[in-house]
């Protein structure tokens, strides 16, 4: 009874620390406009302006050199929602985004979570997993092809040590996203501790404290104060990783050509090739501006149906 109050206490108290600090926007003077003026410009310059002309070059038959560029309509559209290619591009690229939301995110609060425990080595842990991030895809891509060598690479030669059978990493379409989503969460992975330490290292001592005095355990303290007050990192971590993973180009194209049948093609790279190796600018500004919607639209679901509720 008396650890149940406690907690209750510190729901109270968080409550009040978030009533305090929620800001309330109410300066309409001319200085507010010109603070925000440079992001609108900047925004149309390298958004609004780019996805206004891709949508206008989708609505053509368009070709690089050609001189005339045939106005075509929603024929694009229609033959790109009729493309089976498209749709396997779509079902890889939604997997290999589901493998980081799942897999990335919560490893990367768990690290956050031990790096925020002080032990130790920390700052030395801490580079370590942050090194990845800063290092070039490219580089990161042909590293781990030679690791999933299935004849010399350092994986296979592990699980043969152990007894366990080898796989065809990249040569067999079961694993070849699998592998490839593997290596961008060890890639990826600092990125997003980095974002979680910095939320952790924002919520106040003082409701730990208190905690303890209530009598609250380490899981009661994590999932009534740490989550609650991670809730906007969370959420920041959630949406940049959606992004992230919708982008996935650099990896395929250098470990797997899209390849074994079709098994890693993605969104990004179906419109380089439909773009830049087949020259059909028109139908890659379609897949462009489809995958900007899909982008778009996950992300204002997001903020609709958990955005609304975060505080600040």
């Amino acid at each position: 009874m008396a650890q149940s109050e406690g907690l209750q206490r510190i729901r109270r108290r968080f409550d009040g620390y978030l009533s305090n600090n929620t800001a309330s926007i109410t300066d309409t003077d001319l200085s507010w406009y010109a603070i925000v003026l440079p992001k609108v410009v900047l925004f149309a310059a390298i958004l609004l302006v780019p996805f206004l002309g891709a949508f206008y070059i989708s609505l053509h038959e368009w070709a690089p050199l050609a001189q005339s560029h045939p106005f075509v309509g929603l024929d694009n559209y229609v033959r790109l929602f009729n493309d089976p290619i498209f749709w396997n591009a779509i079902i890889n690229t939604a997997g290999y985004s589901f493998a980081l939301l799942v897999i990335d995110v919560p490893i990367a609060l768990g690290l956050a979570l031990l790096l925020n425990m002080n032990l130790r080595g920390t700052k030395f842990y801490s580079g370590a997993i942050f090194l990845p991030v800063v290092t070039s895809w490219v580089v990161v891509s042909l590293i781990w092809s030679w690791l999933y060598n299935p004849e010399y690479g350092l994986l296979n030669t592990a699980l043969g040590a152990i007894g366990l059978p080898q796989l065809s990493w990249l040569q067999s379409s079961d694993t070849a996203l699998a592998s490839i989503a593997l290596m961008s969460i060890w890639k990826h992975i600092g990125f997003n501790m980095v974002i979680f330490l910095a939320g952790l290292k924002g919520i106040p001592d003082d409701f730990y404290e208190a905690a303890i005095v209530d009598g609250a355990n380490r899981w009661e303290r994590f999932r009534y104060i740490t989550l609650p007050l991670l809730k906007p990192t969370t959420f920041f971590v959630v949406v940049v990783t959606l992004i992230f993973s919708f982008r996935v180009y650099t990896q395929v194209y250098v470990m797997t050509q899209g390849g074994p049948v079709r098994s890693t093609y993605t969104i990004v790279y179906y419109f380089w090739q439909t773009g830049f190796q087949q020259f059909e600018m028109g139908y890659a500004s379609a897949i462009a501006v489809v995958l900007f919607l899909i982008v778009f639209g996950l992300s204002t679901l997001q903020q609709r149906t958990w955005g609304d509720n975060v505080e600040y």
